[in-house]
């Protein structure tokens, strides 16, 4: 809390007014066009927040919001909003598998693929490539990949779909494309 000037009320500038201010600032830019400083600082002023243009500019600095085309002019979009995910393709993947032996195991958290010799790179590109959402990253030795999870129900999920993908490229069964 700031100080008064003597007799009007002490101004807070508490992490947690910065926090509810930031709050509302996400909330305002994913559901309004919001072209400028100004009228955002107008928005939030109506919503009952103090704020100057220097505030307004060190928010959107540390919200990491960026300016997109919309419509016939520019706006604020967060990061994630304007961030592209990349496509799931489980082509290579299915390749990798049908052409190199992989032998699933587990300890705790991280599955083990165990390959022939020199091929543990491939077969972390392919998964990494494939863009599937559970694993938490790949690290691959010569002959063996760890699939590195956060929780048990992610594993499990994943640890499945792989068995299922490894079954139907043995079985010549690619009427799916692999997209499952």
């Amino acid at each position: 809390m700031e100080p008064s000037d003597g007799g009007s009320q002490p101004r807070t500038t508490t992490r947690a007014t910065r926090v509810a201010r930031q709050g509302e600032i996400r909330r305002l830019i994913a559901r309004d066009r919001i072209a400028n400083q100004r009228q955002l600082a107008d928005l939030l002023a109506a919503r009952g927040f103090e704020v100057t243009q220097a505030t307004v500019s060190r928010d959107i600095a540390e919200l990491g919001l960026v300016k997109v085309v919309r419509g016939d002019g520019h706006a604020y979009a967060a990061p994630a909003d304007v961030a592209v995910a990349p496509g799931r393709d489980e082509s290579m993947l299915r390749r990798v598998l049908r052409d190199v032996p992989v032998e699933v195991r587990r300890s705790g958290l991280i599955l083990l693929l165990v390959s022939t010799p020199g091929t543990a790179s491939i077969v972390a590109e392919a998964i990494d490539r494939a863009g599937f959402s559970e694993p938490a990253g790949t690290l691959a030795g010569d002959n063996t990949v760890l699939v590195l999870f956060g929780d048990e129900q992610r594993l499990v999920h994943w640890r499945d779909n792989l068995l299922r993908t490894q079954a139907d490229v043995a079985s010549g069964d690619e009427r799916d494309g692999g997209q499952r």
